[in-house]
């Protein structure tokens, strides 16, 4: 009896949920036909949940292609002067949700994009997914990173940093990391200059997965080539990747590099690389990795500086370690 009381009370909610959708449905395309595209986002917001399912919008695969391109141009222009900016965040969400759905995603999709960052508003989590499945389609049909980019010239847009840099970031998440790799080293080739977010997502994303030869790669463009210091905290997360690598060496040919290059490397980097000498006995390696670091003006952490001692005296380096006391002497440490 409960049973059939539960399955009575369902089919109402059922029928009020699927007119309610499709009236929402019927009120976005009614503007749409009128050309009022600025009332969009005031339907959207005031219609129940902010996530709407059917999309509202999905009525534009009725129109051919060029049609429903032309549409989503003129509703994205339209958004432009509404303040706050990011009043229409749930028209930009469904639009793009629409489009990375629809048979032929990108460019439009790219396009939607960009105009959803600008806003100042943050895609639903899943765009990461979607947007990294369109990618990767229309890569395997031979096309390159800069030509399907430099498509969203033939709807009047233009390929950004931000993005690059959410493509990037996409493809990390879903461990699409070689391509994040091609699309980094593709975009200049797009006349878009990859910045510190578009080098510091990849790098993050390699950390996390110890591919530290194209961790130091990705560092050495990023530095030498380009011109941009990374982050403390990308470049902590490197770091730390080659120590766990135990790839010491490595890592001080890291910080080498950047010194060189006019970057500053902050006290935690230089501490996090001599623990990892410590871990690995490698004591003479520790010993002269002191004295530069001092030379920086920074003195590692006591029990950092009694373990390089007691090292090198344990393995006979008595000279070494009279220097390095003599060196710790003289900074009063």
């Amino acid at each position: 009896m409960a049973v059939a009381k539960l399955q009575v009370s369902v089919r109402p909610f059922s029928r009020s949920f699927v007119s309610s959708a499709r009236m929402l449905e019927e009120s976005i395309r009614a503007v749409v036909e009128a050309k009022r595209y600025e009332q969009i986002p005031d339907i959207l917001t005031s219609s129940e949940g902010s996530h709407h399912n059917p999309n509202p919008f999905s009525f534009l695969s009725t129109f051919p292609e060029n049609t429903s391109v032309k549409i989503v141009d003129e509703i994205l222009q339209s958004f432009t002067p509404i303040r706050p900016r990011s009043r229409p965040q749930i028209a930009y969400s469904s639009l793009l949700s629409y489009s990375l759905q629809s048979s032929n995603p990108l460019p439009l999709a790219l396009a939607i994009l960009q105009r959803t960052l600008r806003s100042g508003c943050i895609p639903v989590p899943q765009t990461h997914l979607l947007l990294s499945t369109a990618w990767i389609e229309r890569r395997s049909k031979s096309h390159s990173v800069s030509s399907i980019l430099l498509e969203m010239q033939d709807i009047g847009y233009a390929p950004d940093g931000g993005t690059c840099n959410y493509l990037i970031s996409s493809l990390c998440k879903v461990d699409k990391i070689d391509e994040a790799v091609n699309v980094l080293k593709g975009i200049g080739r797009a006349g878009c200059s990859p910045d510190l977010d578009c080098y510091g997502s990849l790098i993050d994303s390699l950390s996390e997965l110890r591919i530290t030869s194209s961790i130091i790669d990705t560092l050495n463009e990023m530095v030498a080539i380009v011109g941009l210091s990374p982050r403390k905290e990308t470049l902590v997360k490197a770091l730390t990747a080659l120590r766990a690598n135990k790839e010491i060496w490595r890592a001080i040919e890291v910080i080498e590099l950047l010194t060189n290059e006019g970057v500053h490397v902050g006290f935690e980097c230089y501490e996090l690389v001599l623990e990892g000498c410590l871990e690995n006995r490698q004591f003479i390696l520790a010993g002269k990795f002191v004295i530069e670091m001092t030379k920086r003006g920074f003195i590692p952490y006591i029990r950092s500086r009694q373990k390089v001692v007691e090292g090198l005296t344990s393995i006979g380096e008595w000279e070494l370690a009279n220097a390095v006391r003599q060196r710790f002497a003289e900074l009063r440490s």
